[in-house]
């Protein structure tokens, strides 16, 4: 598998790209980027960076403010926080929409649609990332003894131990942002298009190849630059040494400290809290069990197990490539996804495919191929290290009792990493059960899906309806990473 993997990713990219050229070649080929090109790619950069800024530096007040306090319903409240990290994009746009839409609760409060809409979507998912939990304890014990001021605690202590993380929190806040496709694609407008939307509109709607080629270009080019300095950024830091103390802080303890952090977590608390609640007041009394919406969920099921299918063994045979001499042709293949525009790969899958009538089955087999390709980041990021472990600790015996193949991983491999596999197995099915980016650009009329279902019922202003789907999609995938999570506890 650690041969056949890469070469079917690369088959699959080859596969988006090659048509796409040749076809843009007959139609005239690439031209040099127009003032639109770069106005968007501008655009694609600056809400990337105004996101990354509004997530990160949050994110450190609201992480060493939590790091800080102990209190009741702590554990409860960093779980909060957890919860838009398993939620499907369409469902937290529905909840940002019924909260501050034109017609929503807090409606007028500043406008949803546009870059302000955009910011507030990104920081709503990229908050939680980062966090303060690795600082050894015994270095909160020693500047107590040192008597040291929160000015000087943050400086010598919190300081060192975020510095290391900050980078790779930042590139992969800012890589998501701006590959971002289905927020902007249904909170932006015609002023607010990054480069992976206005691929998709100029293919879809205009059906001019020759523009989509160029923005194309500028999207591989950005995409490798920023998946390069991502990997740079993304190094593991050096680990210290910590000694087995309870991990307690002992700042923050006088009343103007626990008033600011209150105040920090409540500014927080007021950005995820009510479009949690919007997502669940306005579904729970709207769940509407009729024959679409069964037809919605059996589609979904069915593409997410067969994404989950394609994407476990693409990415058990890019773990092997990475314990392996391909380390790193593997780690740029797993981030294929964010290299080549999704919209690239399913306008080239479809004029390779145009003239092959098969049903349903064709886009259901394409939308779980492009599913199983945007997790490969993700669930490699839980498989590949543990299976980097599982070689360490056993390729010296099994080459001593000549166990190799099939013997080997039904008797040693499948044991030793059931924890990892059931956990991105999970993740798997999960990404591709929200996902609403494949169906977007792969799907046809007649195939519907959970994610699919919502936006059709907000777009037709059917908010009730719409409601009901998104809360029971919710629920389902946020019940499948609770037992993603715990299988990782139990590890």
């Amino acid at each position: 598998m650690k041969r056949i993997a890469p070469l079917f990713v690369i088959f699959a990219i080859a596969l988006g790209l090659v048509p796409l050229i040749h076809f843009a070649v007959e139609q005239g080929g690439v031209v040099w980027p127009d003032a639109y090109a770069w106005r968007v790619t501008r655009f694609t950069l600056l809400q990337a960076a105004l996101s990354t800024m509004l997530s990160v530096i949050p994110a450190i007040a609201v992480a060493r403010a939590l790091a800080r306090q102990q209190f009741r319903g702590r554990a409860l409240m960093l779980a909060l926080f957890a919860v838009p990290l398993a939620l499907p994009v369409i469902v937290a746009i529905f909840g940002l929409t019924a909260l501050y839409g034109t017609s929503g609760i807090l409606g007028g409060l500043f406008p949803l649609y546009g870059l302000g809409g955009i910011l507030v979507a990104h920081v709503f998912f990229n908050l939680p990332l980062a966090a303060l939990e690795a600082v050894p304890p015994e270095s909160h014990r020693l500047a107590a003894q040192l008597d040291f001021s929160a000015a000087d605690i943050f400086r010598h202590v919190d300081w060192p131990a975020l510095k290391p993380a900050l980078p790779r929190i930042a590139a992969l806040v800012f890589l998501l942002c701006a590959s971002s496709f289905v927020i902007v694609l249904v909170l932006g407008g015609v002023a607010a298009t990054t480069l992976e939307v206005a691929i998709y509109q100029s293919l879809r709607m205009d059906f001019d190849v020759t523009r989509a080629l160029t923005l194309s270009f500028i999207q591989l080019l950005l995409s490798a630059v920023l998946v390069f300095l991502s990997a740079q950024a993304m190094q593991a830091p050096e680990q210290m040494m910590a000694l087995r103390l309870q991990s307690q802080r002992l700042d923050g303890r006088n009343p103007v400290a626990r008033l600011a952090d209150a105040a920090i977590i409540g500014a927080a608390l007021a950005l995820i809290l009510p479009v949690l609640v919007a997502i669940v007041v306005q579904g729970l009394l709207h769940i509407d069990l009729n024959a679409t919406f069964a037809e919605a969920c059996v589609t979904s099921i069915a593409i997410a197990s067969c994404s989950t299918l394609v994407a476990m063994p693409l990415a058990w045979g890019m773990g092997q490539a990475q314990a392996a001499k391909w380390r790193g042709l593997a780690s740029a293949l797993g981030f294929s996804a964010y290299l080549v525009p999704p919209a690239v790969l399913a306008t080239g899958w479809f004029l390779a495919f145009r003239n092959l009538d098969m049903g349903r089955a064709l886009p259901i087999m394409l939308i779980a191929a492009m599913n199983a390709l945007m997790a490969l980041p993700f669930i490699l990021t839980v498989l590949a290290p543990a299976m980097a472990r599982n070689s360490l600790q056993h390729d010296r015996l099994c080459g001593q009792l000549g166990l190799s193949g099939f013997n080997r991983l039904w008797v040693v491999d499948l044991p030793s990493l059931r924890g990892p596999l059931v956990q991105a197995l999970l993740m798997a099915f999960v990404l591709s059960l929200g996902d609403l980016t494949a169906v977007t650009l792969l799907g046809s009329q007649g195939l519907i899906t959970l994610p699919n279902l919502v936006q059709q019922q907000m777009g037709h202003y059917q908010s009730q309806a719409a409601g009901g789907t998104a809360l029971v999609l919710a629920g389902l995938c946020l019940a499948l990473t609770l037992a993603a999570q715990r299988m990782a506890r139990c590890r």
